[in-house]
């Protein structure tokens, strides 16, 4: 196995209510533990989501309001998961975007501040999209020679997922295994939070990447419209977004200490 690992990598995905990171919920969790020495821990379990499962979404996933009525809530799951999860790095497929900034929402519920600021983040995905552009299927098939049964299924895409990145190491000779090295070569953009909310300039300040003051450095706005940071932290941005905010926020702090 090509992967070093210094820390546990933990892959995952999330089957959920819908595609809204801050307002959707989750009703299937899937993890796998790969360990330095090699070893494998698995925990996956459906989850009641506590709000309507739209139809069409039952329809992808195959999991209904009925399948999991009587499952925990993820409110019962987050102490053993917080604990799994803790001081592990993380990989998924577009988990940069999606199931990682929504099981931070899920553990914020729980009274949990899930902080992935000092983890290293690896998009398989990116990685595919950066290599052979493709769905996980495809990538299953171009890279383990399989097709993938059960797709999205959290357990199958999981198992999927890690088969994948593994795969991908012995494929691409020229693929750093570090996981520090992975996580950077799987970002798609030089986002400084998950939803690309904030991007470092090529000077390597922080600006904004959306609305009236993008490409703007956020230290510069806090100072000159100090309400923008009311207006975000009260807007539905995610947990992820308002960190790196609030780490901006104390910048200015520092620098007129």
């Amino acid at each position: 196995m090509r992967l070093k690992l210094e820390r546990p990598l933990v892959v995952l995905d999330l089957e959920t209510t819908g595609t809204h990171t801050t307002t959707d919920r989750i009703v299937e969790v899937a993890f796998i533990k790969l360990h330095p020495n090699g070893k494998r821990e698995s925990k996956t379990s459906r989850v009641n989501p506590q709000m309507p499962i739209p139809r069409e979404v039952s329809e992808i996933h195959g999991i209904t309001d009925e399948t999991v009525k009587d499952a925990p809530t993820f409110n019962d799951l987050a102490p053993a998961l917080f604990i799994f999860l803790h001081q592990c790095d993380l990989a998924g497929f577009n988990s940069n975007k999606f199931d990682i900034p929504i099981l931070i929402e899920e553990f914020h519920r729980s009274g949990y501040e899930f902080d992935v600021r000092n983890r290293n983040l690896i998009d398989v995905q990116n990685i595919f999209h950066k290599k052979e552009p493709r769905t996980l299927s495809a990538a299953f098939k171009f890279y383990c020679d399989q097709e993938l049964e059960n797709a999205h299924s959290a357990e199958a895409d999981t198992s999927a997922t890690l088969d994948v990145l593994l795969a991908q190491l012995e494929k691409y000779n020229d693929l750093d295994p570090n996981p520090e090295k992975l996580a950077e070569f799987s970002k798609m953009h030089n986002n400084v939070d998950l939803h690309g909310r904030f991007v470092k300039n090529d000077k390597g300040a922080v600006v904004f990447n959306f609305g009236k003051h993008k490409g703007k450095v956020v230290t510069e706005v806090l100072q000159t419209e100090p309400s923008y940071y009311g207006w975000m932290m009260k807007g539905d941005f995610s947990q992820d977004t308002k960190r790196v905010l609030q780490d901006q926020k104390k910048l200015i702090r520092q620098q007129q200490h």
